[in-house]
């Protein structure tokens, strides 16, 4: 049994605490004030974070004062990554990290590189994405979306960089970027796809969450095998792609 903080209380928090109480944890503490004390920390074994990209990163350094591992879900702080990452190291802290938590998003993630690498030799096709999600959600693109473009880029060579664009805008293009449009809907708890179109036909990639159980589940067993480890990970140490 792991004794669990959780920093951020929303929907996602909610459904976080029912899965690891679902999997004989204890919440410990329920955080939804960046203005928190590590003191509040002090009972837990590890830390889950889902807030907001503006305090994220100073939730983390709470955790790493605290010495309790933590797993982080908020995506779009990133700009404070490497030097959260080099501290953790550094320090002998533990810092997980993932833009999504989701079991079946990172067999996407794994199976997106290996596409966007046999494509390479098939330039008649251009590629571009969509991702949706629920009103609530602030950044654009979303983390999985970045990830996914990221996967991209760095297999397929006529790409360069990524543009994203909320629905309905428009930018002029080249063929060295690859679009990502972002719609926003009610109710919507995550969709991304990643369409190849030639002249005659469209190999579409796609992954839709059901519901917030996924992203829960897999932050709960994140947490499940990084709670006594120290150092830096994310997601493909866990899952050992």
């Amino acid at each position: 049994m792991l004794k669990i903080a959780l920093i951020g209380y929303g929907k996602m928090g909610k459904t976080i605490e029912k899965v690891a109480t679902d999997r004989g944890h204890k919440v410990v503490a329920t955080i939804d004030n960046s203005a928190f004390s590590t003191s509040q920390l002090n009972d837990a074994d590890v830390a889950i974070e889902f807030t907001q990209p503006d305090v994220a990163h100073l939730n983390i350094a709470k955790c790493f004062d605290a010495d309790i591992p933590v797993v982080v879900g908020t995506t779009a702080w990133y700009d404070h990554y490497d030097a959260l990452a080099a501290r953790a190291l550094a320090e002998n802290k533990t810092l997980f990290t993932a833009t999504n938590f989701s079991i079946g998003v990172n067999i996407l993630f794994h199976i997106n590189e290996k596409l966007s690498s046999l494509m390479n030799n098939f330039p008649a096709y251009d590629v571009q994405m969509t991702e949706t999600h629920h009103l609530q959600k602030l950044d654009h693109p979303s983390g999985t979306a970045v990830t996914l473009a990221e996967g991209i880029i760095s297999n397929l060579d006529r790409k360069k960089k990524y543009i994203g664009l909320l629905e309905g805008e428009t930018v002029k293009n080249t063929p060295f970027n690859l679009q990502i449009e972002s719609k926003r809907s009610e109710g919507v708890p995550g969709y991304h796809a990643i369409a190849y179109e030639s002249e005659i036909d469209e190999i579409t990639l796609s992954h839709n969450a059901k519901s917030r159980l996924g992203f829960a589940q897999g932050a709960v067993v994140a947490a499940e095998w990084v709670a006594h480890k120290k150092g830096v990970f994310k997601m493909n140490d866990l899952l050992n792609f």
